[in-house]
């Protein structure tokens, strides 16, 4: 009821046990703290915030329009609902090496358990979509050189994003990789692998945590997450999976409601008043407010 009964402290100590512990990570990307809490519910490891649900939800492209005090006001509302670790996608930091450091430092006073940032120039692009350009790795490794000296919690985990295989090609992407590794990166998120050969490639070329990303749409093929861990993935997301399935579902039913004047066709595909109430731990807070004020709904 209320928040989350864990500290920010924990939870980022319970991500870094995770990462240390074998097995596969699985972290959805929530659109909302209502979300959040339902990912949590289903029993998944973490909580993503996606740059790219960050900004649809707004209204706009994910071309790095977004600001940090956007995303990170995104992310505290996150962390106030859910005790499982919450990732964030931070983009190219905000900036220079200095604001890259600020984020960090923000992300963490809004309870998150690490951030990523890549190598991509502004204006940042979608990773899986064509038109991307790349900062030299020189530049990358002075951001998280900043992010990592910035950071006041050890356990906040840094890590770098790379997307130079879509850019030019999977050896220069293990180079930028192990390069950003040198640098302090604590996990490496390698951005738009094509396939199970690619990801077993980088696997054996990095020695810290890898993180994949299966987002419906993209370059990458989907895999399942037995197939992911078998290939030694220690983090998987899944970005914009439930926004994709809420919106689709808000498409249809704008068009039942404009075409039939009425909802009632609809009442079998909507999560239940009971449902929602039992998700926002409805009974607890009236409970609360009887045990203090005697009030009963």
């Amino acid at each position: 009821m209320l928040h989350t009964t864990t500290t920010a402290a924990g939870r980022r100590a319970a991500f870094r046990a995770g990462l240390a512990a074998p097995g596969l990570l699985r972290l959805p990307g929530a659109p909302n703290p209502l979300g959040a809490r339902m990912i949590e519910t289903a029993g998944f490891d973490g909580v993503y915030v996606s740059g790219a649900v960050v900004s649809a939800d707004l209204g706009l492209p994910d071309i790095g329009l977004t600001t940090l005090s956007e995303v990170a006001g995104r992310t505290e509302q996150i962390t106030r609902v859910t005790d499982l670790p919450v990732l964030v996608d931070a983009d190219t930091g905000f900036g220079e090496p200095l604001s890259a450091a600020r984020t960090v430092q923000v992300l963490e006073d809004s309870g998150a358990a690490g951030c990523h940032l890549e190598d991509q120039q502004n204006p940042k692009r979608c990773g899986h979509l064509a038109g991307k350009a790349l900062r030299p790795p020189e530049d990358m490794v002075r951001t998280l050189t900043a992010a990592v000296r910035a950071r006041r919690d050890p356990d906040f985990v840094v890590c770098a994003r790379t997307d130079a295989a879509a850019v030019e090609g999977l050896d220069a992407s293990i180079d930028r990789a192990r390069a950003y590794v040198d640098a302090g990166a604590d996990m490496v998120f390698a951005e738009a692998m094509a396939g199970p050969a690619d990801i077993e490639r980088f696997r054996a070329a990095i020695d810290v945590p890898l993180l994949i990303n299966m987002t419906e749409f993209g370059r990458s093929e989907l895999l399942t997450a037995t197939a992911l861990s078998d290939l030694g993935v220690d983090v998987v997301i899944y970005p914009v999976t439930l926004l994709r399935l809420a919106m689709g579902a808000v498409a249809d039913g704008l068009r039942a409601l404009a075409d039939e004047g009425t909802q009632a066709g609809l009442l079998d595909r909507m999560q239940t008043r009971e449902q929602l109430y039992d998700v926002l731990d409805y009974d607890a807070y009236a409970a609360f407010d009887e045990s203090v004020a005697g009030f009963r709904p």
